[in-house]
């Protein structure tokens, strides 16, 4: 009989493919937040209300740049959310993670894609 807890460990280690302009992408390793099924559905449900309000907030007829903007900052939330750490050579901080944000295009997704990977692994019993 296997032996396991059923208390999580509040991290975890996954690689994410950072898109990068004019080449392929580049793996990286992240370090996640872990979150069970009622917090990561909340986690989900303010991320959805955020975004909701976010553009509300810009009106009919928002330009392209207060759209990115909204964008980017629903973003860094988002990595800020789900990430404890990575492997960059860069530090781990606010100031990082928006820089990421704005010169990756497409990072955020792949952070949010691979961590929802590790669960559905997770559930499917790797």
């Amino acid at each position: 009989m296997a032996k396991f807890k059923i208390a999580q460990a509040p991290t975890f280690k996954g690689p994410v493919m950072i898109p990068i302009v004019g080449q392929a992408p580049v793996k990286v390793e992240f370090t996640f937040k872990y979150r069970d099924r009622v917090d990561l559905a909340t986690l989900f449900d303010e991320w959805n209300q955020r975004r909701k309000e976010g553009f509300e907030r810009l009106g009919d007829n928002p330009s392209l740049s207060d759209v990115v903007t909204v964008d980017t900052e629903q973003q860094a939330q988002q990595i800020k959310d789900l990430v404890v750490g990575w492997e960059f050579g860069d530090k781990f901080d606010e100031e990082s993670i928006k820089a990421l944000v704005k010169s990756c295009q497409g990072t955020t997704e792949a952070v949010v894609a691979a961590y929802e990977d590790a669960y559905a692994k997770a559930r499917s019993g790797n």
